[in-house]
């Protein structure tokens, strides 16, 4: 939304192209995921129904399934316009989509591996517009991207932190444990910045860019502040803000695109 021309709606081929590489290729990591701790999540209580875990599914389905994901996502990267540099530039992202799933394994810090994946987008959507990156806005985008998922997954992580902490697992649930509040709202005060950032390196002026992303701002901080952190299994508190960040990203994307078609040349 932000990579189209200043007063532009965004190209919607290019959206309806992301959108189902977004999709394709977090189903891929998923599934991967999956794939490497299928011994591990038959041990964790809300990961024990897993496909996978459960035996519903084999590895070899699973395998199948990855290359059907991964050929999609193929296919996506190879309909880009400026389809030379955007191939290397996703082609780039493979190594964290594989190695990801092992970093819970060596590293406290899984979740800030997880945002540096997830987020790979935000150099990408620049680059199918132009051909080229334009470092000071995609940087700070990339990073808010980052610290947005280190705050709904640490939040998410916290639900498992018990059965991993037996298993020997990382975490930042585990690794920041009773600071984990204080230290949430520092990254989502950072995700906020990083927002108002792009903006300005852009030029808005709209109250509506930098309003929606006040509001998506004061979601992250509800979400941190009423989260319960040791909830009892069965409750849903951590759940569902896991999945209020589709709310989120729902008034960050109406923002762009409200701060993009009111922005002058």
């Amino acid at each position: 939304a932000i990579a189209a021309p200043a007063g532009s709606l965004p190209d919607l081929k290019l959206l309806g192209l992301f959108t189902v590489g977004s999709f394709v290729m977090r189903g891929a990591g998923c599934t991967i995921n999956d794939m490497w701790d299928s011994d591990f999540d038959k041990s964790v209580s809300r990961t024990k129904t897993r496909p996978l875990a459960s035996g519903e599914l084999t590895h070899h389905q699973a395998s199948k399934f990855l290359l059907a994901q991964l050929t999609t996502g193929l296919g996506v990267l190879l309909s880009l316009p400026h389809l030379e540099y955007c191939f290397v530039l996703g082609a780039s992202s493979l190594p964290l989509v594989f190695s990801y799933p092992l970093m819970k394994r060596y590293t406290n810090w899984p979740q800030l591996v997880l945002g540096l994946t997830f987020n790979w987008g935000a150099f990408m959507g620049w680059a199918a517009t132009h051909g080229s990156l334009d470092y000071s806005v995609a940087l700070p985008l990339y990073a808010s991207g980052v610290t947005w998922t280190l705050v709904y997954d640490t939040l998410y992580a916290h639900q498992d932190k018990k059965d991993d902490a037996k298993l020997g697992l990382k975490s930042t649930a585990l690794h920041f444990g009773d600071n984990t509040k204080p230290i949430l709202h520092a990254f989502s005060t950072f995700t906020f910045a990083n927002w108002l950032m792009v903006g300005n390196q852009l030029g808005y002026d709209s109250w509506m860019y930098y309003g929606g992303c006040g509001l998506a701002y004061s979601h992250l901080l509800w979400q941190v502040h009423t989260a319960k952190l040791n909830e009892k299994e069965g409750d849903d508190n951590l759940g569902s803000r896991f999945r209020s960040n589709s709310h989120v990203g729902a008034l960050v994307f109406v923002s762009c695109v409200a701060g993009n078609v009111m922005a002058t040349v």
